[in-house]
């Protein structure tokens, strides 16, 4: 890891006044004086972390965290890494002109150590027109036969086609060092995605799907594809998966329009629509802001599908704009977002409410968050969301 980065100017001046005043004091301080003290301290200190917009300018931090990881959705792939950072750009700048062409990357980055640890991403529309979005619909088929007296249950997975498909969010990744922290960074770059939606609320679709990863072997195969797609592609599943970010149409020509999962083996069956360990937890947050299960499969892994109207999400429906003078009636833990016309794009950074000092004793952003946000050559307001 790099160095630890130098803390901002006015952080190192706060913090020597603050020493400077409790060792110069020859009376001891009050409580009051030295909790105005502190905070003076704590309201000037910006947050250690940041949301960025994907750029090219990340190619290296993001490869290098491809190299611990090189995960389904962060390949150790510099040529493909550098493609999906050029698109995120072109995306956050508005150089890709159809809004549903857009994919956008958010990098949570660590502004001490200098490197990135996270990143999401939000695809403007998955499915359209030479690009669908394929699924495996699940539903149950029951079969009774009188001669035997003998009822049974099929599971049948339809494969369906929509070119005019949802928005999604997808490519959730973090750094084994950093996933449960106390500062909780898995929400903070899953939620920026909600919150970037309620900014540019125009710019996606009217439904918000959330595909989740289903659990996989050791080596990182899928149960379901060996029984399933490797079948009628003789592909590996990383191999089919790389393929059909640009081409899918070897689906449509290769796989059956039908088939009863009853007649694959029982290890097979039991991946299909099942949420993998390490993505139960996302499951719980998707749940809570209201998403649900959505009878539908990924066709290579079988990872299930969560769906929820865009209106109804609840942290979209709940942003609002950071208003001159917004306070709040109690404490929180909020995430602050702001769109600039260009580089960086769009910075967005936790913050803890703090006492505003007013008479009502309500309470209010440190002053460092909204420096770290600076209002020159922003697009619109800046907006919040709640962490809860």
């Amino acid at each position: 890891a790099a160095p630890a980065s130098t803390p901002p100017a006015h952080t190192r001046l706060a913090h020597m006044l603050c020493h400077s005043l409790l060792a110069a004091q020859r009376t001891p301080l009050t409580p009051l004086q030295r909790r105005l003290i502190h905070w003076f301290a704590r309201a000037v200190t910006t947050s250690r972390y940041e949301i960025r917009a994907g750029s090219v300018e990340h190619l290296v931090d993001l490869c290098e965290l491809a190299r611990h990881l090189n995960t389904v959705n962060l390949p150790d792939d510099p040529v493909l890494i550098r493609q999906l950072l050029d698109t995120s750009e072109r995306s956050f700048s508005g150089d890709i002109r159809d809004p549903r062409k857009r994919e956008f990357v958010f990098v949570l980055w660590d502004r001490q150590t200098q490197r990135a640890i996270g990143t999401s991403t939000i695809i403007a529309q998955l499915g359209r027109r030479g690009v669908p979005y394929i699924y495996l619909e699940v539903r149950d088929e029951e079969k009774y036969s009188a001669t035997l007296d003998r009822h049974y249950i099929h599971r049948v997975l339809t494969t369906r086609y929509s070119y005019d498909g949802p928005t999604e969010l997808g490519g959730l990744v973090m750094h084994p060092d950093c996933r449960r922290s106390p500062e909780r960074l898995g929400s903070l770059i899953s939620y920026v995605r909600f919150l970037f939606i309620a900014m540019r609320r125009g710019d996606f679709r009217d439904q918000t799907l959330a595909e989740l990863l289903p659990p996989f072997e050791p080596d990182g195969t899928s149960l379901l594809w060996e029984a399933y797609g490797r079948r009628f592609t003789g592909l590996s599943y990383r191999e089919a998966d790389l393929l059909s970010k640009n081409n899918k149409e070897f689906v449509r020509s290769l796989f059956p329009e039908e088939i009863y999962a009853t007649l694959l083996s029982p290890e097979a069956q039991r991946v299909i629509g099942e949420v993998g360990a390490d993505t139960r937890g996302v499951e719980k947050m998707l749940r809570r802001v209201g998403f649900e299960y959505a009878h539908r499969v990924d066709p290579f892994d079988g990872g299930p599908h969560f769906t929820c109207p865009t209106d109804r999400v609840s942290l979209v429906a709940g942003a609002r704009p950071l208003e001159r003078g917004t306070r709040w009636n109690a404490p929180g833990r909020v995430l602050v977002g702001r769109a600039y016309s260009e580089r960086p794009y769009f910075v967005a950074a936790p913050a803890e409410l703090e006492r505003s000092g007013g008479e009502r004793g309500d309470f209010a952003l440190p002053a460092a968050t909204l420096e770290q946000l600076p209002e020159e050559k922003s697009v619109g307001p800046a907006v919040w969301i709640p962490l809860a």
